[in-house]
């Protein structure tokens, strides 16, 4: 592979993470409207878990969003370390 594949392989994958990170985004405000509909229903057991579970999807979304951000930086890196500016240039 060579290192323009691998720079559209690295784009790829933080297309990914972007939607890893909206689809947890999205987890999370579900979440929130089950419990808002359940303070008229006062289930006890939706009571109990639900925040079990809010916490759980929060702490994945800031680890997601803490690997994106790291693997962005390694993106840029590989990108200005090996000139790819001047290499995407030539492939027009």
């Amino acid at each position: 592979m060579d290192k323009l594949e691998k720079l559209d392989m690295m784009d790829k994958i933080l297309r990914e993470f972007e939607d890893l990170r909206n689809s947890q985004t999205s987890v999370l405000k579900k979440i929130s409207k089950i419990e808002a509909d359940n303070i008229n229903l006062g289930v006890k057991v939706l009571e109990e878990k639900l925040p079990d579970i809010f916490f759980a999807v929060d702490t994945n979304l800031g680890l997601v969003t803490e690997l994106e951000e790291k693997f962005q930086e390694y993106r840029d890196q590989f990108y200005t370390s090996n000139n790819l500016k001047a290499l995407q240039e030539e492939r027009l």
